[in-house]
């Protein structure tokens, strides 16, 4: 799957919690957030906090175009997690486990990476 398909994919199931996401979709989605995020970020310390009077580089908590951004895409990514989980053969319940400190964080990590589990899933 290439980069924009997969973006587009995500975009369009939006908050579709069934069936299944490839590694590709998954880590594509991953890598276009993470940069969409930089930007915003550097937009909002090094544009926005200007305009607004304070110092570049000052905007950290409440930042307003990371924080929308941040919103937007809050659906989108669990959507996708749960579709991935679900092509590993997994509830998407198990993205409960990274409230678990580190060790949650990196059996999702584990699981994100594995290939897809060949034959029908039970979700």
């Amino acid at each position: 799957m290439t980069f924009e398909r997969a973006i587009r994919t995500c975009f369009k199931k939006y908050v579709q919690f069934t069936g299944r996401a490839p590694r590709s979709e998954y880590w594509w989605w991953v890598l276009f957030v993470l940069i969409v995020m930089i930007a915003a970020h550097l937009i909002d310390n090094f544009v926005i906090a200007p305009t607004l009077g304070l110092p570049a580089g000052s905007v950290q908590d409440g930042a307003p175009l990371s924080s929308i951004l941040t919103i937007a895409f809050f659906l989108p990514s669990l959507a996708v997690a749960v579709r991935r989980l679900h092509d590993s053969n997994r509830s998407g319940f198990w993205l409960l486990i990274a409230f678990i400190p580190i060790l949650g964080e990196l059996l999702l990590l584990y699981w994100f990476v594995q290939p897809s589990y060949q034959g029908k899933t039970r979700y």
